[in-house]
């Protein structure tokens, strides 16, 4: 039997926590977004990632509308309680832009303050985005 023990996941002054999506295979992160407590109750029930959207202020199913679903593998909680990791296994692009990855840009330079940066997208593109989001 797993040793289990409670932990309350800080879900901060807003109601959500942060969630980092990662390949299940490749280790590949894939996004990072916000979660809800239903959200985080949905996702575990139903083996589907679901997120918070902030600026719809929706729950959300990963995948519903795109097609592009995360089968979800595990959830972790950080350390602290305030972080959670969805080891997903995606099917398709994880970002609304097309791509595999959200993280599909690399820095090449940064601006004094610290503020702007000049960027070389990286990462493959799988889909095309007006296709899926008319």
């Amino acid at each position: 039997m797993a040793d289990l023990s409670a932990v309350d996941i800080d879900f901060g002054d807003d109601g959500l926590v942060p969630a980092v999506a990662q390949d299940a295979d490749s280790g590949e992160v894939l996004m990072l977004a916000y979660v809800s407590p239903e959200a985080l109750r949905r996702t575990v029930d139903t083996g589907r990632a679901h997120y918070y959207s902030r600026s719809r202020e929706e729950l959300w199913e990963k995948g519903a509308t795109s097609g592009n679903t995360q089968s979800v593998v595990d959830v972790r909680v950080d350390c602290d309680a305030d972080t959670l990791l969805y080891v997903v296994e995606q099917d398709g692009g994880a970002c609304h832009t097309g791509h595999r990855s959200c993280f599909h840009r690399s820095i090449a330079e940064i601006d004094d303050a610290g503020e702007t940066a000049q960027v070389e997208t990286t990462g493959e593109r799988v889909f095309d985005p007006d296709d899926v989001y008319e």
